[in-house]
């Protein structure tokens, strides 16, 4: 990934200035983050925080660049990991299973429902939310995600979900398994790269031709297998799995 700021279209986004919003703008935020667009452009910030319904970009050549949150997709902290990815671990499927019960977890029946509506393993959902937002509905990350599945303005408007949907478990869990199903399809049940394209988005995926190097998305398919007890599975691929 170059890091290049580039410019898409889409709803106006202004440059803006000022020592004050610099400063407050930095206090607290991480050394450097890639903020992916719709469409996959990314932008590199020496600093990113949200305003409301905007975002507001610190350049590393200083400037700020202040959007719709609606524009942006992902935002990854811009740190590459010396570490192999992940591989899929051998035995685990993906998919649901008639055997499959509810997870004793808060929200598990909700949980249960859109992963059996999907098609989805509600083990890895459950993981993935406890992963997410340790099951608080209200979770708000910095980078402008909330809810159960952790869902930015952009993903819950692409799966048909309004802004303040996205705080209601239900709708969010909804909209959070739907993309699932779409990544295990995308990439033939291969669960870490559907892991992979949910935290770093399907551009990254393609970009890289695997999992993404940054150390954030692959601490994360790492976290779910943690959570799934899949940190000592063999490395081997679950052929079916997902599928």
């Amino acid at each position: 990934m170059t890091g290049m700021a580039v410019a898409a279209s889409g709803p106006p986004c202004r440059l803006i200035a000022g020592g004050l919003l610099v400063a407050a703008l930095t206090a607290g935020a991480a050394p450097a983050e890639l903020v992916v667009l719709e469409g996959g452009r990314v932008l590199k910030a020496s600093a990113y925080r949200v305003e409301g319904s905007r975002a507001v970009i610190e350049l590393p050549s200083g400037g700020l660049l202040e959007m719709p949150l609606l524009r942006i997709e992902r935002v990854l902290d811009d740190e590459i990991s010396e570490e192999p990815a992940p591989p899929a671990p051998a035995g685990f499927m993906a998919a649901f299973r008639d055997s499959d019960t509810v997870p004793s977890t808060p929200y598990g029946e909700l949980i249960f429902a859109a992963a059996r509506r999907h098609e989805v393993s509600p083990r890895l959902v459950a993981a993935m939310v406890r992963a997410e937002s340790a099951f608080d509905p209200r979770a708000v990350s910095h980078k402008g995600a909330v809810g159960l599945l952790q869902l930015m303005p952009a993903t819950a408007r692409r799966f048909g979900l309004t802004s303040s949907e996205r705080y209601r478990p239900e709708k969010n869990l909804e909209a959070g398994v739907r993309y699932l199903r779409l990544l295990l399809d995308r990439y033939e049940g291969e669960l870490p790269l559907a892991l992979a394209g949910y935290n770093a988005g399907e551009t990254n995926v393609e970009r890289y031709g695997g999992v993404p190097p940054f150390r954030e998305t692959r601490e994360y398919i790492r976290r779910i297998y943690d959570f799934l007890g899949l940190s000592g599975a063999d490395a081997a691929v679950a052929g079916a799995a997902g599928r």
